[in-house]
């Protein structure tokens, strides 16, 4: 797996400098571009696309928290960030929630939406909405904790626990930001904070 702080001269920290990445982003990208190699060997051509391609993809992780964060999960757990394993159930009072949730929207679906329905998971969406922007902002401010126990060499398994924790319920929140989103036609991607497919 490439270390994309590495690529940007980065300490593998939680807490980024976002001008100072972008800053390093188009220094690294206008020296790698694949157009400045253009009279190069083939070789040359083929290393400066793939290195532009790595630039590209630790950017987009890096400057937005929850992929930094995923990200970092998967660095401690040496395995690929998007191949999806480790994933922790979500707390059972949020998969009661979620279910009864689901249960309510099935219902009304199977009856026809009323007026007053989508009203009510309008407002039931925007609810979650607010919930999952609250929660990520608590886990964001978490960072600099976990910038701080990496530096002291101390052990980071609760940290890294809990923001798993953290990630798993975002995940729930989102899949039923979306469900409600397609029940009253809303589009989820608008107003679902660090929205990522």
């Amino acid at each position: 797996m490439s270390d994309y702080f590495a690529v940007f001269g980065l300490g593998r920290g939680l807490q980024v400098d976002l001008p100072d990445l972008q800053r390093r982003f188009y220094e690294l990208s206008r020296r790698h571009h694949p157009d400045v190699h253009q009279m190069k060997s083939d070789d040359e051509r083929a290393t400066a696309l793939e290195r532009s391609a790595l630039i590209n993809r630790a950017y987009r992780v890096l400057r937005d928290p929850i992929a930094r964060v995923e990200y970092v999960i998967a660095l401690e757990e040496g395995r690929e960030a998007s191949d999806g394993s480790v994933k922790p159930k979500a707390p059972s009072d949020l998969l009661e929630e979620m279910l009864e949730l689901q249960e309510g929207l099935e219902a009304a679906k199977s009856s026809g939406l009323s007026a007053q329905d989508r009203a009510r998971f309008r407002e039931e969406r925007q609810k979650l909405i607010e919930r999952q922007a609250a929660d990520e902002a608590a886990l964001i401010e978490r960072f600099g904790e976990w910038d701080k126990t990496v530096a002291s060499g101390r052990d980071t398994s609760a940290l890294l626990a809990r923001f798993k924790q953290a990630l798993a319920t975002r995940a729930y929140l989102r899949t039923a930001i979306d469900d409600l989103g397609e029940a009253v036609g809303e589009d989820h991607h608008a107003d679902v904070a660090h929205r990522r497919d």
